[in-house]
């Protein structure tokens, strides 16, 4: 049967200006410093991304820099596809609006997993996104992936992860943490995914839908954590 879904999220951004909106979603080092993997924007054209062997190419369907940006609605021969929309409104006082529609359809009678964690991963994009704004506008991150074993017992590896981050329960936002010894704070989390930003990076966790645990950070300074680094540090969870 499949499923059309439509998320919106909006918030207004003091002293962040349409620019540098439009640099963090426009393009490919400000997409790399929030969303996940590698990317390239084609200005008018298209949006390219890379993680793992995922390689989408979304088409370009509105481009007015500092305003309006929108691609994807690609539909695949099973009807699936995905289409993003960006709305940016300067205001009086130095703040910005960002509006965000992300739109699309899963097909198939089993979509509901892939739906529950494709809301719960995509709102911790749009909530890596605010906090990039917030606190590192200006900025590029590297990208750092790295995807973990398959994990069998999932509510083990999360109370796992927790007190690896000096938690004796779930974290909450504004929680106070230790990641690999660099102390941070939560900025979002939710049943699958948690957000920790320090001065320089945002490290984030994820559960995959294929059963895996996946960090997708962004490091805004040197840094010699790599992805064997972050790997025999996942590892040590199970």
């Amino acid at each position: 049967m499949g499923h059309a879904f439509e998320e919106v999220n909006e918030i207004e951004l003091d002293g962040v200006t349409p620019e540098q909106v439009w640099d963090a979603i426009a393009t490919g080092p400000g997409i790399d410093s929030w969303f996940m993997g590698s990317n390239e924007v084609e200005p008018g054209a298209a949006v390219k991304g890379a993680f793992g062997g995922y390689r989408p190419r979304h088409g370009v369907t509105a481009w007015e820099p500092g305003k309006h940006l929108a691609y994807g609605g690609e539909k695949a021969p099973d009807g699936r596809f995905m289409a993003y929309e960006f709305l940016i409104e300067g205001r009086d006082q130095g703040s910005t609006v960002l509006r965000m529609v992300v739109g699309g359809f899963l097909p198939g009678d089993d979509w509901h997993d892939e739906f529950e964690a494709m809301t719960a991963g995509g709102t911790m994009f749009w909530r890596t996104l605010v906090e990039y704004l917030r606190h590192f506008a200006g900025r590029t991150a590297t990208p750092v992936t790295v995807v973990g074993p398959e994990i069998a017992d999932w509510p083990a590896l999360w109370a796992s992860l927790h007190r690896k981050l000096g938690l004796d329960r779930s974290p909450r936002v504004g929680d106070e943490v230790v990641v690999d010894g660099l102390q941070g704070v939560v900025y979002y989390a939710n049943s699958q995914t948690v957000g920790i930003r320090t001065p320089d990076a945002m490290y984030r966790f994820f559960q995959g839908i294929t059963g895996v645990l996946i960090a997708m950070h962004h490091v805004f300074a040197d840094d010699d954590r790599d992805e064997s680094t972050w790997s025999s540090w996942m590892g040590d969870l199970s």
